[in-house]
């Protein structure tokens, strides 16, 4: 796999092999974060944890994490983190190398789960993805989106060994981050097609299953798109399940190819030209 600038693994180049990393354990529902303890004990990890979270999430989940880690025994550091940048990811390999935690968990929205994915693989030891918002797929993708340099860029890092979502946490964050999820992933439909024409016109590896896997869930979300509306449960489910499949596609396929095309450049593009002004999601839908 080459490298780019900094060092790091670039995706969406040719593969002739790649590494299909899964998750282990998914629990979707509600209420579902007060088992974290029973799902770290189950996965192994019964000393230390180290959560890579935000101001406003740690109110939102993190301290409630920490406190059932707590416990049961487990010794559990707290990093806060605001942006997605190599800096940010250099900062909690350097607590990870202090702490020495036996797993990272990534408590918020995309960009502490990014970050917490990232050091992570760097530093050779597994993530959990606790996410507080569904804004797009990196809740269970293999894939962190970094900032700070010229352009935004993805890197190959790490699968969840385990994905928590608690849709009673999760209801709580503004509806316009679930409409940006829905918007992420029926951008799918033009990723597949993107990566198609990449394996006609130049001979790139293309897989069926991975990009069937993709297709199908911005199906599903586009069959249920009237149950997705504010306080329906039911509909959050369907979203998150699709999210989840998306970042599945990834970890089958080895790159961001089922989930990532044109949309996604046009995407960053216009993220460039007025930065901070829409949401991730929205811009691809």
């Amino acid at each position: 796999m080459s490298l780019g600038e900094q060092g790091l693994p670039v995706v969406g180049l040719p593969l002739k092999h790649h590494w299909m990393q899964l998750p282990r354990e998914v629990i979707v529902g509600e209420g579902v974060i007060e088992r974290v303890a029973e799902i770290s004990r189950r996965l192994g990890f019964t000393d230390s944890a180290l959560l890579v979270t935000g101001v406003k999430t740690e109110e939102v989940a993190g301290k409630t994490v920490r406190a059932i880690l707590e416990s049961e025994g487990l010794k559990v550091g707290t990093l806060r983190v605001e942006t997605a940048t190599l800096w940010d990811v250099r900062a909690v390999e350097e607590r990870i190398k202090a702490l020495k935690p036996q797993v990272v968990l990534g408590v918020g929205g995309g960009t502490k789960i990014d970050i917490a994915k990232l050091s992570s693989a760097r530093q050779g030891i597994p993530f959990i993805s606790v996410p507080t918002t569904v804004s797009h797929d990196g809740i269970a993708s293999p894939l962190s989106s970094i900032k700070g340099l010229e352009k935004p860029f993805s890197v190959m890092a790490q699968a969840p060994i385990a994905i928590i979502a608690d849709t009673n946490i999760i209801m709580r964050a503004p509806f316009r981050l679930v409409a940006s999820g829905c918007g992420d992933v029926i951008a799918k439909f033009t990723a597949v097609r993107d990566w198609k024409l990449a394996q006609e016109e130049v001979g790139e590896y293309y897989g069926e299953y991975a990009a069937s896997l993709a297709l199908m869930s911005a199906e599903l979300v586009m069959q249920n798109a009237k149950q997705i509306k504010p306080g329906n449960e039911e509909g959050l489910r369907v979203l998150l399940e699709a999210l989840i499949s998306c970042g599945v596609a990834m970890s089958i396929a080895g790159s961001s190819r089922p989930c990532s095309g044109s949309e996604h450049l046009f995407s960053h593009a216009l993220d460039m030209i007025k930065p901070n002004s829409s949401m991730h999601g929205e811009r691809c839908g």
